[in-house]
Protein backbone atom coordinates (compact mmCIF):
# COMPACT_ATOMS: atom_id res chain seq x y z
CA UNK A 1 0.00 0.00 0.00
CA UNK A 2 1.23 3.54 -0.76
CA UNK A 3 2.44 5.61 2.20
CA UNK A 4 -0.50 7.45 3.77
CA UNK A 5 -0.14 11.21 3.47
CA UNK A 6 2.88 10.81 1.21
CA UNK A 7 4.41 14.02 -0.17
CA UNK A 8 4.92 12.02 -3.37
CA UNK A 9 1.29 11.18 -4.09
CA UNK A 10 1.92 11.91 -7.78
CA UNK A 11 4.05 8.75 -7.94
CA UNK A 12 1.04 6.51 -7.37
CA UNK A 13 0.43 4.47 -10.52
CA UNK A 14 3.67 5.39 -12.24
CA UNK A 15 5.87 2.58 -13.57
CA UNK A 16 9.60 2.14 -13.04
CA UNK A 17 12.29 0.01 -14.65
CA UNK A 18 15.02 -0.63 -12.05
CA UNK A 19 18.26 -2.23 -13.22
CA UNK A 20 20.27 -4.10 -10.61
CA UNK A 21 16.99 -4.19 -8.71
CA UNK A 22 17.45 -7.62 -7.17
CA UNK A 23 19.69 -6.69 -4.26
CA UNK A 24 21.55 -3.97 -2.44
CA UNK A 25 20.72 -0.38 -3.37
CA UNK A 26 18.54 -1.45 -6.30
CA UNK A 27 16.39 -3.64 -4.07
CA UNK A 28 15.94 -0.80 -1.58
CA UNK A 29 15.01 1.58 -4.40
CA UNK A 30 12.41 -0.87 -5.70
CA UNK A 31 10.89 -1.34 -2.24
CA UNK A 32 10.79 2.41 -1.62
CA UNK A 33 9.22 3.29 -4.95
CA UNK A 34 6.58 0.57 -4.56
CA UNK A 35 5.83 1.91 -1.07
CA UNK A 36 5.02 5.24 -2.73
CA UNK A 37 2.63 3.56 -5.15
CA UNK A 38 4.93 2.92 -8.12
CA UNK A 39 4.60 -0.29 -10.13
CA UNK A 40 8.09 -1.62 -10.66
CA UNK A 41 10.02 -3.97 -12.90
CA UNK A 42 13.01 -5.52 -11.17
CA UNK A 43 15.55 -5.87 -13.99
CA UNK A 44 18.57 -7.98 -13.14
CA UNK A 45 20.97 -10.55 -14.55
CA UNK A 46 20.51 -12.73 -11.44
CA UNK A 47 17.35 -14.72 -12.13
CA UNK A 48 17.00 -16.28 -8.68
CA UNK A 49 17.56 -13.06 -6.74
CA UNK A 50 15.43 -11.05 -9.15
CA UNK A 51 12.45 -13.34 -8.94
CA UNK A 52 12.77 -13.54 -5.16
CA UNK A 53 12.87 -9.76 -4.80
CA UNK A 54 9.85 -9.26 -7.07
CA UNK A 55 7.93 -11.83 -5.05
CA UNK A 56 8.96 -10.37 -1.70
CA UNK A 57 8.12 -6.79 -2.73
CA UNK A 58 4.75 -8.04 -3.94
CA UNK A 59 1.93 -6.05 -5.44
CA UNK A 60 2.33 -5.57 -9.16
CA UNK A 61 6.12 -5.90 -9.05
CA UNK A 62 7.52 -8.00 -11.88
CA UNK A 63 10.93 -9.42 -12.76
CA UNK A 64 12.63 -9.19 -16.14
CA UNK A 65 16.02 -10.67 -16.92
CA UNK A 66 18.57 -8.25 -18.37
CA UNK A 67 22.25 -7.97 -19.19
CA UNK A 68 22.80 -4.22 -19.20
CA UNK A 69 25.98 -4.63 -21.28
CA UNK A 70 24.01 -6.01 -24.23
CA UNK A 71 21.74 -3.77 -26.31
CA UNK A 72 19.47 -6.59 -27.48
CA UNK A 73 19.00 -7.78 -23.90
CA UNK A 74 18.15 -4.29 -22.65
CA UNK A 75 15.69 -3.66 -25.47
CA UNK A 76 14.02 -7.02 -24.90
CA UNK A 77 13.77 -6.48 -21.13
CA UNK A 78 12.46 -2.93 -21.44
CA UNK A 79 9.85 -3.96 -23.99
CA UNK A 80 8.78 -6.88 -21.80
CA UNK A 81 8.38 -4.50 -18.87
CA UNK A 82 6.28 -2.22 -21.06
CA UNK A 83 4.15 -5.18 -22.10
CA UNK A 84 3.50 -6.26 -18.52
CA UNK A 85 3.25 -2.84 -16.88
CA UNK A 86 1.57 -1.10 -19.81
CA UNK A 87 3.73 2.00 -19.55
CA UNK A 88 6.98 3.32 -18.04
CA UNK A 89 7.74 6.79 -16.74
CA UNK A 90 10.80 6.13 -14.53
CA UNK A 91 14.18 4.58 -15.27
CA UNK A 92 16.55 3.78 -12.43
CA UNK A 93 19.89 2.79 -14.01
CA UNK A 94 21.43 1.25 -10.93
CA UNK A 95 23.22 -1.91 -12.09
CA UNK A 96 26.90 -1.72 -11.20
CA UNK A 97 30.00 -3.73 -10.40
CA UNK A 98 33.34 -3.12 -8.77
CA UNK A 99 36.76 -4.66 -8.40
CA UNK A 100 39.80 -3.34 -6.53
CA UNK A 101 43.42 -3.34 -7.63
CA UNK A 102 46.53 -1.20 -7.60
CA UNK A 103 46.47 0.92 -10.74
CA UNK A 104 49.81 -0.42 -11.97
CA UNK A 105 48.60 -4.02 -11.64
CA UNK A 106 45.18 -3.38 -13.17
CA UNK A 107 44.33 -5.68 -16.08
CA UNK A 108 42.54 -4.87 -19.31
CA UNK A 109 39.81 -7.33 -18.29
CA UNK A 110 39.12 -5.53 -14.99
CA UNK A 111 38.95 -2.16 -16.72
CA UNK A 112 36.66 -3.47 -19.44
CA UNK A 113 34.38 -5.23 -16.92
CA UNK A 114 33.85 -2.08 -14.85
CA UNK A 115 33.23 0.13 -17.88
CA UNK A 116 30.95 -2.41 -19.57
CA UNK A 117 28.50 -2.54 -16.68
CA UNK A 118 28.93 0.85 -15.01
CA UNK A 119 29.27 3.11 -18.06
CA UNK A 120 28.00 1.21 -21.10
CA UNK A 121 25.14 -0.21 -19.04
CA UNK A 122 23.99 3.28 -18.10
CA UNK A 123 24.36 4.46 -21.69
CA UNK A 124 22.27 1.61 -23.10
CA UNK A 125 19.48 1.72 -20.53
CA UNK A 126 19.31 5.52 -20.65
CA UNK A 127 19.21 5.66 -24.43
CA UNK A 128 16.59 2.95 -24.85
CA UNK A 129 14.34 4.32 -22.10
CA UNK A 130 14.83 7.94 -23.17
CA UNK A 131 13.70 7.19 -26.71
CA UNK A 132 10.48 5.83 -25.23
CA UNK A 133 10.12 8.81 -22.88
CA UNK A 134 10.58 11.29 -25.72
CA UNK A 135 7.95 9.49 -27.79
CA UNK A 136 5.42 9.53 -24.95
CA UNK A 137 6.32 13.05 -23.85
CA UNK A 138 7.21 12.24 -20.24
CA UNK A 139 9.84 10.45 -18.21
CA UNK A 140 12.44 10.67 -15.49
CA UNK A 141 15.89 9.05 -15.25
CA UNK A 142 18.03 8.51 -12.16
CA UNK A 143 21.47 6.95 -12.57
CA UNK A 144 23.52 5.45 -9.77
CA UNK A 145 26.99 6.97 -9.82
CA UNK A 146 29.19 6.94 -6.72
CA UNK A 147 31.25 8.90 -4.22
CA UNK A 148 34.10 7.49 -6.34
CA UNK A 149 32.71 9.48 -9.25
CA UNK A 150 33.35 12.67 -7.32
CA UNK A 151 36.38 11.74 -5.21
CA UNK A 152 38.75 9.21 -6.77
CA UNK A 153 40.20 6.65 -4.39
CA UNK A 154 43.33 4.49 -4.38
CA UNK A 155 42.69 0.91 -5.57
CA UNK A 156 39.58 2.10 -7.43
CA UNK A 157 41.04 4.04 -10.37
CA UNK A 158 39.12 2.00 -12.96
CA UNK A 159 35.89 2.02 -10.96
CA UNK A 160 36.21 5.76 -10.29
CA UNK A 161 36.78 6.42 -13.98
CA UNK A 162 33.64 4.49 -14.90
CA UNK A 163 31.58 6.45 -12.37
CA UNK A 164 33.03 9.79 -13.48
CA UNK A 165 31.77 8.73 -16.93
CA UNK A 166 28.28 8.19 -15.50
CA UNK A 167 28.22 11.74 -14.18
CA UNK A 168 29.47 13.22 -17.46
CA UNK A 169 26.86 11.27 -19.40
CA UNK A 170 24.13 12.29 -16.94
CA UNK A 171 24.92 15.99 -17.34
CA UNK A 172 25.14 15.87 -21.13
CA UNK A 173 21.95 13.83 -21.52
CA UNK A 174 20.13 16.15 -19.11
CA UNK A 175 20.98 19.12 -21.33
CA UNK A 176 19.77 17.33 -24.45
CA UNK A 177 16.52 16.11 -22.95
CA UNK A 178 15.61 19.21 -20.94
CA UNK A 179 13.70 20.79 -23.88
CA UNK A 180 11.61 17.60 -23.97
CA UNK A 181 10.72 17.98 -20.29
CA UNK A 182 12.64 14.85 -19.30
CA UNK A 183 14.85 15.10 -16.23
CA UNK A 184 18.09 13.14 -15.81
CA UNK A 185 19.88 13.04 -12.45
CA UNK A 186 22.30 10.81 -10.57
CA UNK A 187 22.90 9.80 -6.98
CA UNK A 188 26.41 9.36 -5.57
CA UNK A 189 26.35 6.92 -2.65
CA UNK A 190 29.27 6.63 -0.24
CA UNK A 191 30.19 3.67 1.95
CA UNK A 192 26.98 1.64 1.67
CA UNK A 193 26.40 -1.62 3.55
CA UNK A 194 25.74 -4.03 0.67
CA UNK A 195 27.09 -7.31 -0.62
CA UNK A 196 29.32 -5.32 -2.95
CA UNK A 197 30.79 -3.43 -0.02
CA UNK A 198 31.43 -6.68 1.87
CA UNK A 199 33.54 -7.89 -1.04
CA UNK A 200 35.33 -4.56 -1.27
CA UNK A 201 36.19 -4.67 2.42
CA UNK A 202 37.89 -8.03 1.96
CA UNK A 203 39.76 -6.82 -1.15
CA UNK A 204 40.75 -3.57 0.54
CA UNK A 205 42.01 -5.39 3.62
CA UNK A 206 44.07 -7.78 1.51
CA UNK A 207 45.59 -5.11 -0.73
CA UNK A 208 46.43 -2.80 2.17
CA UNK A 209 47.46 -5.66 4.47
CA UNK A 210 45.15 -4.60 7.28
CA UNK A 211 42.18 -6.27 8.96
CA UNK A 212 38.62 -5.97 7.60
CA UNK A 213 37.70 -4.32 10.89
CA UNK A 214 40.32 -1.64 10.24
CA UNK A 215 38.85 -1.01 6.78
CA UNK A 216 35.35 -0.55 8.21
CA UNK A 217 36.71 1.76 10.92
CA UNK A 218 38.45 3.82 8.23
CA UNK A 219 35.19 4.13 6.27
CA UNK A 220 33.32 5.33 9.36
CA UNK A 221 36.15 7.73 10.30
CA UNK A 222 35.85 9.37 6.88
CA UNK A 223 32.11 9.89 7.35
CA UNK A 224 31.21 12.99 9.38
CA UNK A 225 27.78 11.59 10.29
CA UNK A 226 29.62 8.70 11.90
CA UNK A 227 28.12 5.54 10.42
CA UNK A 228 28.08 3.38 7.34
CA UNK A 229 25.36 4.22 4.87
CA UNK A 230 22.31 2.00 4.34
CA UNK A 231 20.72 1.24 0.96
CA UNK A 232 17.55 2.92 2.22
CA UNK A 233 19.45 6.20 2.67
CA UNK A 234 20.04 6.21 -1.08
CA UNK A 235 16.57 4.96 -1.97
CA UNK A 236 14.86 7.84 -0.18
CA UNK A 237 16.85 10.37 -2.24
CA UNK A 238 16.03 8.50 -5.45
CA UNK A 239 12.31 8.64 -4.63
CA UNK A 240 12.60 12.40 -4.14
CA UNK A 241 14.35 12.81 -7.50
CA UNK A 242 11.57 10.83 -9.19
CA UNK A 243 8.89 13.00 -7.64
CA UNK A 244 7.51 16.34 -8.69
CA UNK A 245 9.22 17.82 -5.64
CA UNK A 246 12.41 17.69 -7.74
CA UNK A 247 10.73 19.20 -10.79
CA UNK A 248 13.45 21.83 -11.35
CA UNK A 249 16.37 19.46 -10.81
CA UNK A 250 18.21 17.96 -13.76
CA UNK A 251 21.82 17.13 -14.53
CA UNK A 252 22.63 16.79 -10.83
CA UNK A 253 24.90 14.29 -9.10
CA UNK A 254 23.46 14.24 -5.60
CA UNK A 255 25.89 13.25 -2.85
CA UNK A 256 24.43 10.73 -0.40
CA UNK A 257 27.62 10.10 1.55
CA UNK A 258 27.07 11.14 5.14
CA UNK A 259 29.31 14.11 4.48
CA UNK A 260 32.34 12.30 3.07
CA UNK A 261 32.18 14.62 0.06
CA UNK A 262 30.55 18.02 0.35
CA UNK A 263 31.34 19.92 -2.84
Amino acid sequence: MPVAGSPYSELVGRRAFVTGGAQGIGRAITITLVRYGVKAAVADIDLEAGRRTAQEVGGDTIFVEVDVCDRVSVERAFNEALRQLGRCEILIANAGVSTMQHALQLTDEELDFNFAVNARGVFLTNQIAARHFVAQGAGCIVNTASLAGKLAAPLLAHYSASKFAVLGWTQALARELAPKGIRVNAVCPGFVKTGMQSREIEWDACLREVSPERVIADYVAQTPLGRLELPEDVADVVAFLCSDQARLMTGQGINVTGGVYMA
